[in-house]
């Protein structure tokens, strides 16, 4: 039984992956979760310098999910590459590290600096909803996302994925825009602009009045997204959203993406991503699947 998937040429053990910014990079998890079972961790969003975030609060609980406008806070490439990468290493996994900036020289640097560290794949970061710095324009027009993408593609030594958002009219749009500046994958989707009000207190309950909700309830849209850009484009997609089991994430595999990722049910179950890669074994042994790439795009009308 093969689980095994490919994404410009990085091969993976299987397509069970972290979501950006929920695993940080996997230092927090080790005691709950064996990182060698793991197709690949994705490593937090990493900017040129460090990001202290969004003021507090900045997370909320909502129905069937979470707000959260954290704002990317990272401590910056320097101690990135320093202390993360060297503790990534000591597993057998793929490393992807998030990108994340506020001007495309922020990007083109951190990718340099990538250049020369043992990471696999770059996941771009173009589409958070809690960054006020144009990060967001980026994500929403087709034409800032080519121009970004191309010039990332350009300096990037990884192949790059290019991180969609959904708060867009037409995501294959957006989808289409990214493969013809060079994308070698998409990873999609980014969390839903959300907002939470208090009404007790008549005050928003995020410091940032919005966030980006993730969580269970935002599955459909998800499927939904990933099947439009897999009719649209040729290059593959990793899956995302509101993933808490492995039925969830073989929809997405039938939907058209090659591999998945699991994000904010690692807050409520620390062994999320594990269970998800076990139970996609037995889903293959259940149906007599050979090869997890016959699951790919499988859905039938």
């Amino acid at each position: 039984m093969n689980t095994k998937v490919t994404i410009a040429g990085v091969t993976f053990k299987n397509p069970v992956m972290t979501a950006s910014g929920t695993f940080g990079s996997g230092m927090e998890y080790g005691e709950f979760v064996d990182l060698n079972k793991l197709g690949a961790v994705v490593a937090k969003g990493v900017a040129n310098v460090p990001w202290p975030g969004n003021q507090t609060p900045r997370v909320a609980e909502v129905y069937g999910g979470m707000l959260n406008a954290i704002g990317l806070q990272n401590p910056g490439i320097d101690v990135f590459a320093k202390r993360d990468i060297p503790f990534l290493k000591k597993y057998d996994t793929k490393i992807i590290v998030n990108v994340c900036g506020k001007t495309v020289e922020d990007y083109l640097e951190v990718v340099e600096r990538l250049g020369d560290e043992p990471v696999d794949m770059l996941e771009i970061n173009v589409s958070c909803p809690n960054v006020k710095e144009g990060a967001i324009a980026f994500g929403q027009k087709a034409d800032c996302l080519y121009d970004i993408t191309s010039q990332i593609k350009k300096k990037a030594k990884q192949p790059i994925i290019m991180k969609l958002s959904p708060n867009v009219t037409d995501i294959t749009e957006m989808a289409k825009a990214a493969e013809a500046a060079g994308a070698d994958a998409l990873s999609m989707i980014n969390t839903l602009t959300g907002m939470k009000i208090d009404i007790n207190r008549r005050k928003f309950v995020l410091a940032n009045k919005t966030g980006g909700m993730s969580g269970p309830a935002i599955k459909p849209v998800a499927v939904r997204m990933v099947y439009q850009a897999a009719q649209a484009v040729k290059i593959p997609i990793i899956g995302m959203g509101g993933i808490a089991t492995a039925d969830d994430a073989i929809e997405f595999l039938l939907a058209g993406a090659t591999a998945v990722a699991v994000g904010a049910m690692n807050f409520v179950n620390p062994y999320a991503t594990v269970e998800v890669v076990e139970g996609i074994e037995a889903y293959m042994k259940k149906y007599g699947v050979e090869d997890i790439n016959e699951l790919i795009g499988a859905v039938e009308a």
